[in-house]
């Protein structure tokens, strides 16, 4: 899957967020190492704390089928019927819940467009990230 086929996905997820709150409305896909692809979008609450992400949602569906392995992962986000003008990162609870299963090497394309995206690394997005290393005995 290229990094546009990928972004295609994440807008698409988008459309689906649930957020009458914020008016925020993200979208992800998670590209498992495997080929599959997994989106998500944000879900709000209206007591916020159960609030999901959409980098969470798209997480969670993968790992609740049995996919823990990644590669890629586009991030889209913009208010409601708007245009996006800056790229979305993942906060830093989605860095660390990515962290847990991506480790520092996970791709990280957050885009304005199809042909408008800034690329990092997850390590880059979270230096001396936590991760199921730091327990090992």
């Amino acid at each position: 899957m290229t990094d546009r086929e990928l972004i295609r996905a994440a807008f698409a997820a988008r459309e689906k967020a649930y957020a009458p709150y914020s008016r925020f409305q993200v979208g992800a896909a998670l590209l498992a190492k495997n080929g599959q692809v997994f989106t998500g979008c944000n879900i709000e609450n209206a007591g916020y704390t159960p609030t999901n992400c959409a980098e969470r949602t798209a997480l969670f569906k993968a790992v609740s089928e049995g996919v823990t392995d990644f590669d890629t992962i586009a991030i889209v986000g913009s208010m409601a019927g708007k245009k996006n003008t800056l790229v979305t990162g993942p906060c830093g609870v989605c860095r660390q819940a990515l962290y847990e299963f991506c480790g520092p090497s996970l791709r990280v394309i957050m885009a304005k467009g199809e042909n408008d995206a800034v690329i990092r690394t997850l390590g880059e997005l979270l230096p001396f990230g936590f991760g199921p290393q730091n327990l090992e005995i």
